[in-house]
């Protein structure tokens, strides 16, 4: 079994504080379609302190800018200019650009940084942002960090423009964790994948000896639960990212789905079926202790804690159709909160606390959606034969989720690939993966080492 290798750390220091942002480069990021802010980002340029390789460091340099330039854009809010316009040419020594050189192809924002080898083999990169229009320099900050270790530093980076120019967390420092399915239709090779958010780094977490399915990454720690067969028996597992270590919760012969991580990461809450009924059940993982939620002749599944702990989503069909319910998290004021027409399936409740997402089952179709936690202000977002499973980005901006194609009249089709939907319903993307992918979990940010 393949395992993948534990997180580098990196050193970060602040290097000068923002100046408050032109009103052109503030952006609502749910007012739906809207002209992306046009930003230049020219390739990082070498500085050559330390005996090294001109061309290794140059062609960081230019994988550190097209990673960024993916970033942005992937959001729908950002167009990258196209760099055979840029007028001026920045190099290492660049302390300021000159403006009247990028106002005329219509920058608005501007990054400018450089990178180099340090004596003890470490990378040094520091970058820039600057508001193209006021002139002003809005950001400044460097990094230090091993040489394999710049793809990680792209998103970083991302994450930072994101946030001084959106006003919001950003979410590219993640990875998103999820099976991966290859073979023969009636006899699938699923196996437990990883990858960073944009689809690189992909690697194994499982050989495929085993049915996995269903994983789901806490939602302050780097750990995930997962459910297997183990002969054939559903055996619930937890995964330490950081340290590489698979712990075994329980056997559970009558799980139905693997379970969800309370929002501070010490319970989980899952369902339990026995003689053809679900109930939701929660687990203290420092006892293991497990502490059944509801009694009800219904299916109970699918539960989702808020953010806040307060309170737990689910799906039912104790009224007769599969719609969604919450309620208190020791099982107490059961309440329906979905009434439209079709069935609801696996809510997940928004890291924000100000939204649940669902697979929404009518028409012939499975299609995401939100709604508030108190029902009201559903929206679908996607609308394809077969979309299932959302999962949040960390800042609860955007979902990504599983697509499922049709099968054709000679029996081709039904493959599986991860896509992404922002809530606007607008900038929907695939995700590239090497083999079919479902069940998508987003992770948390990943932990950085200050200095």
């Amino acid at each position: 079994m393949r395992i993948i290798a534990g997180l580098v750390a990196f050193q970060m220091m602040m290097v000068v504080l923002a100046v408050p942002a032109a009103a052109q480069l503030q952006v609502d990021i749910l007012e739906g379609q809207r002209d992306p802010i046009p930003i230049a980002i020219p390739d990082f340029p070498a500085d050559m302190d330390v005996e090294t390789s001109e061309g290794m460091l140059s062609e960081i340099g230019e994988s550190i800018t097209g990673v960024i330039v993916n970033n942005l854009e992937s959001t729908g809010l950002f167009r990258a200019l196209n760099q055979d316009a840029f007028i001026e040419q920045i190099t290492a020594d660049t302390q300021r650009p000159r403006f009247n050189a990028w106002k005329p192809i219509g920058t608005e924002a501007l990054v400018t940084g450089r990178i180099r080898r340090l004596a003890d083999g470490n990378l040094r990169l520091e970058f820039r942002l600057w508001d193209a229009i006021t002139e002003q320099r809005m950001l400044g900050v460097g990094y230090t960090t091993p040489v394999g270790n710049w793809r990680r530093i792209a998103h970083v980076i991302s994450d930072r423009i994101y946030e001084r120019l959106i006003g919001d967390e950003g979410y590219f420092d993640t990875r998103i964790v999820y099976i991966a399915e290859s073979g023969d239709p009636l006899d699938r090779k699923k196996r437990l994948a990883i990858m960073d958010q944009d689809g690189a780094n992909q690697q194994f977490l499982t050989d495929g000896s085993y049915l996995v399915l269903t994983p789901r990454f806490s939602p302050n720690r780097q750990e995930i639960t997962y459910l297997s067969y183990f002969n054939d028996q559903p055996r619930v597992y937890l995964y330490n990212v950081l340290t590489n270590r698979f712990e075994v919760l329980g056997d559970f012969p009558n799980m139905t789905f693997a379970p969800r991580f309370s929002p501070d990461g010490n319970s989980v809450v899952m369902s339990l079926a026995e003689d053809g009924n679900s109930d939701i059940y929660i687990m203290d993982l420092r006892t293991r202790q497990v502490r059944q939620l509801t009694s009800h002749p219904g299916i109970d599944t699918s539960p989702s804690f808020a953010p806040s702990g307060d309170f737990i989503v689910f799906n039912s069909d104790r009224g007769g159709s599969q719609q969604l319910y919450v309620m208190k998290p020791d099982g107490s004021d059961v309440r329906r909160i979905s009434f439209g027409r079709g069935r609801y399936a696996t809510p997940v409740w928004s890291p924000r606390g100000d939204l649940i997402a669902f697979t929404k089952i009518g028409e012939e179709k499975f299609r995401i959606g939100v709604m508030r936690p108190d029902g009201k202000g559903e929206r679908i977002l996607t609308d394809a034969y077969q979309d299932e499973g959302p999962t949040w980005s960390p800042n609860g901006r955007v979902l990504m989720f599983f697509r499922t194609e049709p099968y054709d009249s000679a029996g081709r089709g039904g493959s599986t690939s991860l896509w992404s939907v922002d809530l606007t319903g607008f900038n929907e993307r695939q995700v590239r993966t090497p083999f079919d992918a479902s069940d998508p979990a987003w992770s948390p940010p990943q932990p950085i080492t200050r200095r």
